[in-house]
């Protein structure tokens, strides 16, 4: 995927990035006969930059766009309008959530947060991994994931769920974990987490000592082999 903090520099512009990303999802999709996808990135300054990346985007073939959170909440909801219209996912990254999360006193949970991007249309989500680089308990991301997948969300006070929910039709949104991750901890995820997620390892693959193929295999035959040993 894009990085958060990727939008358009001048090292890196959006057009020449998407066009550079799609030319290897294609080639990897034709080599491997397996549908292959990456988040690209459309966080701009205005609602127009936006829609603009977004459709050349689709242009392109890509299934998939990125938004980030400090987008604001209007904007999440006319993007995610703009997917479903398109035939679009749309992966939200919770880059400046902290601003809300951090502060005990004043803030917002991020598990509020959660259910405000589940009913506003969001397709993944980023929740947090409790054995990567981010902040918190496993119980408690836990109690993320569950308001993201759940059709009825019970009382689970250990992760942070007070009262019961009935979610009825609302839309389900695929929590991702992301976030200094590795092949390594692919038994602590699975675990964790079950199969309803998303599992993106950024430098956990790209570290890899025989470089990044390398760890792209290692990350595969990771998850199989823990899929297998379960069943």
């Amino acid at each position: 995927k894009d990085d958060e903090n990727i939008n358009s520099q001048p090292f890196m512009h959006w057009r020449d990035r998407f066009l550079y990303v799609m030319d290897g999802v294609n080639k990897a999709a034709a080599a491997t006969g397996e549908v292959k996808g990456s988040y690209l990135n459309i966080t701009g300054a205005t609602m127009e930059d936006m829609y603009e990346r977004a459709e050349f985007a689709k242009e392109l073939g890509s299934v998939v766009i990125m938004v980030d959170l400090v987008i604001g909440w209007t904007a999440i909801q006319s993007m995610a309008n703009w997917c479903r219209k398109h035939d679009m996912v749309m992966h939200m990254h919770r880059a400046g959530h902290g601003t809300y999360t951090r502060q005990k006193n004043h803030g917002v949970s991020f598990r509020v947060m959660a259910k405000w991007l589940r009913l506003a249309g969001c397709d993944h989500l980023h929740t947090g991994t409790a054995v990567g680089k981010l902040e918190g308990d496993p119980m408690t991301v836990q109690g993320y994931y569950n308001v993201c997948r759940d059709s009825y969300t019970k009382q689970d006070l250990p992760r942070g769920l007070f009262f019961d929910q009935d979610w009825v039709d609302t839309k389900k949104v695929m929590p991702v974990a992301s976030g200094g991750i590795h092949a390594g901890q692919m038994h602590q995820l699975i675990d964790l987490f079950g199969d309803d997620v998303i599992l993106q390892f950024g430098g956990g693959t790209i570290g890899h000592p025989a470089g990044i193929q390398a760890g792209a295999v290692a990350n595969r035959v990771a998850l199989e082999a823990m899929v297998k040993a379960r069943n």
